[in-house]
């Protein structure tokens, strides 16, 4: 099996005050975030291997910034 490296970055992003469709995205996104009934639309990465993926990455990361 194909070994998959992962690159996922999560960033803050300030406001869009006065973007238009800005409150129309916050919807759909808070919406689309929790969700339980949307189902799976691709076939190539399960949910379960993003999943455990995020949590080692974010378990290495804590760590390495606790040791620092």
């Amino acid at each position: 099996m194909k070994e998959i490296h992962w690159h996922i970055q999560f960033c803050w992003v300030k406001a869009h005050v006065g973007v238009q469709g800005n409150e129309t995205a916050d919807t759909l996104g808070k919406e689309a975030a929790t969700s339980t009934d949307t189902p799976e639309c691709y076939d190539k990465v399960p949910k379960s291997v993003v999943k455990s993926e995020l949590e080692l990455l974010s378990v290495e990361k804590w760590q390495m910034e606790w040791d620092q």
